[in-house]
């Protein structure tokens, strides 16, 4: 979890910015943050790839899918600047539900049942960034062998991008889960967070070998 960064949204920092920030001894932004933002990334390299493709004669038959996957890595990059604004804003209900009197043992039940709601949501955030990844990957292996020849590696990077953020969102579910207080829901969510890394590991290493291979695939099913 990610503290806090009071109105600004990362979206509207610079990648100087940004940079800087993530380099303080201020905990926001952090990892739940740098991860959302690689997928940010590799999502701006769909579009971009599919962009460079568009219109092109060469790649006529995947025009259908470089339409999408454009509006695709438009639409989860801005998707992952959300997101991680919803990481930093979940540190705040977390660090709130810390901060709650424990005086009483009627204090210190509502601080636990707090600190567990709050673990809880913030496990929400970096979940949903694990999701949007398997999106990203998946659009990522659609350009392979089907768009610019001369942006190939772009394909890869924006696949690897993908699989990264999503194992660094991944660790932030996972250290929140004991918080939860809730043994059943931490091993349910566990297992879906093992079962989609496994998922986007598979894409993105079909994403490399389509790309290495150099070979064009045939377009989409319609």
């Amino acid at each position: 979890m990610d503290k806090p960064s009071g109105d600004v949204s990362f979206a509207n920092l610079t990648v100087g910015e940004f940079v800087e920030r993530l380099s303080s001894a201020e905990p926001v932004p952090g990892g739940g943050a740098a991860s959302a933002a690689a997928g940010a990334l590799g999502a701006s390299l769909v579009s971009m790839v599919a962009a460079l493709s568009r219109g092109k004669p060469r790649y006529a038959e995947y025009e259908s899918t470089l339409a999408r996957c454009y509006e695709t890595g438009h639409e989860m990059g801005a998707l992952f600047l959300e997101l991680a604004d919803r990481d930093a804003a979940a540190f705040a209900g977390y660090s709130a539900a810390l901060k709650l009197p424990r005086e009483t043992e009627e204090q210190r039940e509502t601080r636990k049942t707090a600190i567990g709601a709050a673990a809880r949501a913030a496990s929400d955030a970096p979940w949903e960034c694990v999701k949007a990844c398997a999106r990203l990957v998946v659009a990522a292996e659609a350009l392979a062998g089907r768009s610019n020849v001369n942006a190939a590696s772009d394909v890869l990077v924006a696949a690897l991008l993908g699989e990264a953020a999503a194992r660094g969102a991944a660790e932030n579910v996972r250290i929140n889960l004991p918080s939860t207080g809730d043994a059943d829901y931490a091993e349910t969510m566990g297992s879906q967070v093992d079962a989609a890394l496994h998922e986007i590991a598979a894409v993105a290493a079909r994403t490399r070998e389509i790309v290495l291979s150099g070979q064009s695939q045939d377009p989409e099913p319609a």
